[in-house]
């Protein structure tokens, strides 16, 4: 409630994020996240009727209206994940580009792009690489019910640093 006043305070609108498992360092578990549904309990409690906001957007989150017109956001990738209409990828600094938060391998661009690949040759790398992709990381978590641990142990994590999401800007 205190983020949904700061917002009102600002004339802002808030966004909340359910807690994404985004690498061993944070030590996940499915029992720490508040699911969408909790926070809509939890504010519906203190301002009444929370109404959702129907609209064609690509965008992550669900929009919601308090009864005074306060509009929020909730992005609900741990519990109700929109991988089949996601279109939201990650570029490194040192240009490897993931299609998916959870995924484990990027596709390389610096190298073709140092290697004096044409524009043409880029974007059919970037086409080619987008159409094909598979990744459906939160859909598949998600599917492990009670077996979904930290997605990414800490030792493989020394291995690979870029396996931690924050790494990759995510």
């Amino acid at each position: 409630m205190d983020l949904i006043e700061y917002g009102k305070s600002q004339n802002a609108e808030v966004r909340f994020i359910e807690y994404m498992d985004v690498g061993g360092a944070t030590r996940w578990s499915p029992a720490h996240v508040v699911s969408r549904q909790e926070m809509l309990d939890t504010l519906a409690r203190r301002y009444g009727a929370v109404e959702p906001v129907i609209e064609n957007s690509s965008a992550p989150a669900d929009r919601f209206a308090l009864p005074d017109g306060t509009l929020f956001g909730i992005i609900s990738s741990t519990t109700d994940p929109f991988c089949s209409s996601c279109d939201r990828s990650r570029l490194t600094a040192d240009g490897l580009w993931y299609l998916c938060l959870y995924a484990a391998r990027g596709i390389d661009l610096r190298r073709p792009l140092r290697g004096g690949a044409s524009r043409e040759e880029l974007t059919a790398l970037i086409t080619a690489g987008w159409r094909e992709r598979t990744d459906r990381g939160a859909e598949e978590r998600l599917a492990l019910g009670g077996e979904r641990r930290g997605f990414v142990p800490i030792e493989n994590l020394r291995k690979d640093p870029h396996l931690e999401m924050h790494t990759r800007g995510g």
